[in-house]
């Protein structure tokens, strides 16, 4: 199976997740994180502590102010790693749910003779119908290898980094799309 590849910084996705970097401060989302959330109460008790040094001129503001950029940063930094993967994620479920609907599929109307395949969609297949794959293609849909010996790119549902092989009979016959 064949998913397009995004890069790192994907621009709409990076969008989206800068936007979704400042939502994520509300503390009902935070609160679900015991490490940040402390992180956000300092980062909001630093500032009051720097606006009160900014209005009485009292304290050393110059070791405030850095102390509260910091903290800051950090929040804002682990949520926008957090929101980037959950648009990364987001973003290789659509891939996966198109080209779903976008593979084709040769069924086989007689699986013993393989000739005069139809070409159908492969939303349209059903439990039982019987499939022919040659090398390269995209597999259509779960299955189980019924004749001969297959290697699977099973990468996009498994995360296996390499192909697998699939053969004929026994527990190794499974084909997860």
């Amino acid at each position: 199976m064949s998913v397009a590849k995004r890069p790192l910084f994907d621009p709409p996705i990076v969008r989206r997740a800068i936007g979704d970097a400042f939502r994520k401060l509300g503390p009902r989302h935070m609160v679900r994180n015991p490490v940040m959330f402390v992180v956000l109460v300092g980062s909001i008790a630093t500032t009051l502590v720097l606006i009160l040094d900014l209005v009485t001129g009292r304290g050393e503001i110059g070791f405030t102010l850095h102390l509260d950029l910091w903290l800051w940063f950090t929040v804002l930094f682990a949520n926008f790693a957090e929101a980037m993967a959950e648009g990364r994620g987001k973003a290789q479920a659509d891939s996966l749910r198109a080209s779903r609907t976008q593979t084709q599929a040769r069924r086989l109307k007689d699986p013993k003779a393989r000739q005069n395949p139809e070409l159908v969609a492969a939303p349209d297949l059903r439990k039982g119908d019987f499939v022919l794959c040659t090398p390269g293609d995209v597999i259509p849909g779960d299955g189980e290898v019924v004749t001969g010996v297959a290697s699977v790119d099973e990468s996009a549902i498994t995360g296996e980094s390499a192909p697998v092989i699939r053969e004929a009979g026994g527990d190794r016959s499974a084909v997860t799309w």
